[in-house]
């Protein structure tokens, strides 16, 4: 890839555009996951019997496995999030840029 290609990509309105859109996108998803791993992980340092309160008085299963499990499916709801997003405006953004400098 030549600088003048390079230049040519990184003066596109549209590349601007899905460089802003991607980073503001992925840090709220990020800031999202660190507010809930490190709430579950901070109630675990200062408040552990919250957690780990029994579901039932017959069973020896706290409240924080449940929650755990949660937290890593929450993970993965969030990347299937993103992986929409990706796959369709991202992508979409992307083949404009691509269209746009093959014309040039």
């Amino acid at each position: 890839m030549t600088q003048e290609l390079v230049k040519k990509i990184k003066a596109n309105p549209d590349y601007q555009k899905l460089v802003k859109t991607r980073t503001a996108f992925s840090i709220k998803l990020t800031i999202t996951m660190l507010v809930v791993y490190f709430s579950f992980i901070l109630t675990i340092a200062f408040n552990p019997s919250a957690l780990g309160t029994p579901l039932s008085s017959d069973t020896v299963t706290s409240i924080g496995i449940p929650i755990g499990i949660a937290i890593i499916v929450f993970a993965f709801v969030l990347t299937g999030i993103y992986t929409k997003r990706a796959n369709g405006e991202f992508d979409d953004l992307s083949n404009k840029i691509k269209q746009a400098i093959k014309e040039d």
